[in-house]
This record gives C-alpha cells, structure tokens and sequence, in this order.
C-alpha cells in the first residue's frame, strides 16, 4: 500500500546534503563514510541508504530509507553514537524527512 506519493505506508525516507565547511571535514567524512554505509545498511528496517559525493568536493548528497519510525530512529541513535557520529557531529546537515508524522 502506497501513501499517494508512491510511498509505503509507514516507511520514512530522508533526504538532503552533508556539508563540509573545511578540507578537514571532508577528509573526516571520506575517511569514515565507508563503515557507516556498511552498518547502516546492516541495520533491521534500513531499506536503502545512499551518501555520494557532488559537483562540490564538501558536499554529499544524502538518500536514506526506513521500513517505519523505529528503524529510522534506532539508526540515527546508533550512528549519533558511533564513530561516525562523534567524528561528524560539527559538520553541518540540511535534511527533509518524510513518514514521521504522528510516528
């Protein structure tokens, strides 16, 4: 079943941009984006997750999606605890995310 927007009922679906403002930054998120992807998309519920680099060497395009409201957050509580998490915890995110409401 479909949510009118060619979603799953249920499902949440994030979208958006990391954004590195130094070559530090970049370098950190180069470094350890591989691992990340590899246990996110271990996790129970993780659907798909994609973080690719764009036109702009400090910028990543960000795709994530979640069977429903708790996979989504049981993963961002488990890479905000990560190495991951810690190591990018300053670097800046603008996202969207769709299917939380009344979640």
């Amino acid at each position: 079943m479909t949510d009118g927007t060619g979603h799953a009922c249920g499902d949440v679906q994030l979208t958006g941009q990391l954004i590195c403002t130094s070559e530090q930054y970049a370098r950190i998120v180069r470094r350890r984006l591989p691992e990340h992807v590899r246990l996110t998309l271990a996790e129970p519920g993780c659907i798909s997750f994609t973080v690719a680099p764009t036109d702009d060497p400090f910028v990543w395009s960000v795709e994530e999606h979640f069977r429903d409201a708790k996979a989504f957050r049981a993963h961002q509580d488990r890479a905000r605890a990560s190495a991951w998490g810690r190591a990018t915890a300053d670097i800046s995110r603008s996202y969207r995310i769709t299917g939380l409401d009344g979640a």
